[in-house]
């Protein structure tokens, strides 16, 4: 088992890991919209779907892989009126490649974030 944190990533606001190495598998925690040089939070949900994926790239190319190689996306997220915006946001990143995913609405993240993405990726 191998620790993943990058400074291309925000630092986590609880006493985990950005994501953990097993065999030749990746599991990233949630990342919600954080400006890794700021350490907050970016505004609106749009720009927090970019600021997520972005340091999901980072933590991901850390280790050793990419996007390319995600298995399996979950997204949580506090208003799921938001869905469609969601999946648009969504395919700007998986549009050939599309992994397993699951979407929930919660009633609330971390720091008042409106929506956080994990990720289980592949390591070649």
């Amino acid at each position: 088992m191998k620790i993943i944190n990058t400074p291309k990533a925000p630092t986590p606001v609880g006493p985990y890991s950005q994501a953990i190495v097993v065999d030749n598998f990746i599991f990233c925690s949630g990342q919600i919209g954080l400006d890794p040089n700021t350490n907050r939070l970016v505004e609106g949900l749009e720009n927090q779907f970019h600021q997520i994926m972005q340091n999901i790239r980072s933590i991901l190319e850390e280790a050793g892989t990419s996007l390319d190689k995600v298995v399996k996306v979950t997204i949580f997220i506090t208003d799921i009126s938001k869905f469609s915006m969601v999946n648009e946001l969504y395919s700007q990143y998986f549009s050939d490649h599309k992994p397993a995913r699951s979407t929930v609405e919660v009633s609330n993240l971390p720091k008042n974030a409106l929506i956080e993405i994990e990720v289980l990726a592949v390591i070649n």
